[in-house]
């Protein structure tokens, strides 16, 4: 370093007195400095002395130290948005008329039909009128009108399409007796008429599912998203501290932890009226003063999170599914990092398909269907990827709009797939698809407690984009 600091000093005929050479080699950075006082020096100078550098260092105070590194920190720009064609706000026509309920059920039909005959297993059906009048196997997609059971046991199903119906007999000892249909499904029925042409004898029953070689394919992101699933801000029963203790988990964490996304599944707040003797259970009894408190809740979650938020049956949005998004009268308050959407919605976030609804459809799945309960409410979700539909039973409990599409039906197959409203907490993941139940932020409720059901609050669920995996973060006071 001696003999190249010479160097330079030559090139420009100057030459370095020994006390001042050797407080040049004492920096950090001798060649860098060089150049600095080389900069500094007056035009007829030739000879540089130990004054002419302490000169030059009087004059720029940071040339003995050691330069830090600054490693900027880019801003983080989001990436999400709707998926076309999937959110109900702005485009809902149905006004209750005959008409409307028959387009409903006949873009239901057409929607799940073509999701069975891109089945490899399937292909193309035909129509049941003219199945009706062959005497060989046929293929038929039809939806599920009416089911029961004859006095010998044996299952009966009257399907329907555009054409025409049919029935569809299930012997009792076919290896087909222990399928379980529900009403207004759409399926598909491989089998033979029997000699009247009047039923199909099945041998084999195909449903539109999620296909068994969908899979996470990794990515290079390291986003992550999470899932905040029925505050219920306004209840008396709202865990305020174990909300707490997650926004300060999220501000201490979440940019090193690259949580740039955060959804809630609908019921943010309460509501008003929902059930008999609420006001009882409420510590806020406006709602205009739920959703001004929530504001001031969302605010505490970190500025670079992006938040999605579609309504529940709690919120101040109609009931009949699909819910339009939360009218601008109650989210005046809510930052601008906040996307308000409806219910059931799909989302396309760095890549990855999300399917989130809110899930009253939990409600005529586990009242119709033998075997399904609130404390297992994956399985339901799995019943409603098989058939790819959230709620296909109507008129049940759950109040569905006839709209000229069927916001309902999984049209496309999610990576994720979200609900909450049942307030339990847990994950699965079937052919592919990431299933969450995504918790509550509200302890057991007198309903609750009467019915025996204990809630599992404080969860919030986390995914990463990138690999897929899910982690639970547990907030709530009993289990921190």
């Amino acid at each position: 370093m001696r003999e190249e600091i010479l160097s330079a000093a030559a090139k420009r005929k100057l030459f370095f007195a020994p006390d001042a050479l050797e407080m040049i080699l004492s920096n950090d950075h001798p060649m860098e400095f060089t150049n600095t006082v080389f900069s500094n020096l007056s035009k007829n100078v030739m000879f540089v002395s130990k004054q002419d550098v302490l000169d030059c260092i009087a004059g720029d105070k940071v040339i003995f130290e050691s330069p830090k590194e600054i490693v900027p920190r880019n801003k983080f720009t989001s990436d999400i948005h709707v998926m076309e064609g999937s959110d109900i706000t702005g485009e809902s026509t149905c006004e209750g008329k005959i008409n409307d309920f028959a387009q409903y059920f006949r873009a239901r039909f057409f929607s799940l039909k073509r999701l069975i005959e891109k089945r490899p297993d399937f292909g193309r059906g035909m129509d049941i009128s003219r199945a009706k009048t062959l005497d060989r196997e046929v293929k038929v997609v039809g939806i599920v009108y009416e089911k029961s059971t004859t006095k010998n046991g044996h299952t009966m199903l009257t399907i329907e399409d555009d054409t025409d119906t049919i029935k569809v007999f299930i012997a009792k000892d076919s290896p087909l007796s222990g399928e379980t249909f529900v009403d207004d499904e759409v399926i598909g029925v491989l089998g033979k008429p029997n000699m009247q042409r009047t039923m199909i004898i099945p041998e084999k029953i195909f449903r539109p599912d999620i296909p068994r070689n969908h899979q996470w394919e990794p990515s290079d992101t390291s986003s992550k998203v999470a899932f905040l699933s029925d505050v219920h801000v306004g209840s008396t029963t709202f865990l305020e501290k174990d909300w707490e203790r997650m926004t300060a988990w999220l501000r201490a964490n979440s940019e090193k932890e690259n949580i740039n996304y955060l959804v809630f599944p609908g019921d943010v707040v309460d509501g008003i009226g929902v059930f008999p003797d609420q006001d009882k259970e409420l510590q806020i009894a406006d709602i205009d003063d739920q959703y001004a408190r929530l504001a001031e809740y969302l605010k505490e979650i970190p500025d670079h999170i992006k938040m999605v938020i579609h309504p529940g049956n709690h919120d101040a949005a109609r009931l009949a599914e699909p819910q339009p998004a939360l009218n601008k009268r109650f989210t005046t308050g809510f930052d601008s990092n906040v996307l308000l959407l409806g219910n059931p919605v799909y989302l396309d976030i760095e890549g990855r398909t999300v399917l989130t609804y809110h899930g009253k459809g939990l409600d005529d799945w586990i009242a119709g269907v033998q075997g399904l309960t609130y404390d297992n409410p994956l399985a339901v979700m799995r019943q409603m990827c098989v058939r790819r539909h959230l709620a296909p039973i109507y008129g049940q409990r759950n109040a569905l709009a006839p709209e000229k599409k069927d916001y309902l039906v999984m049209e496309h197959v999610p990576d994720i797939f979200v609900t909450g409203h049942v307030h339990g907490a847990g994950q699965e993941i079937y052919n592919g698809v990431r299933m969450i139940n995504a918790s509550t932020w509200q302890s057991q409720t007198e309903y609750q407690r009467q019915h025996n059901f204990n809630p599992d609050p404080g969860i919030m669920p986390v995914v990463d984009l990138g690999t897929g995996r899910i982690r639970m973060h547990s907030f709530h006071e009993e289990s921190t």
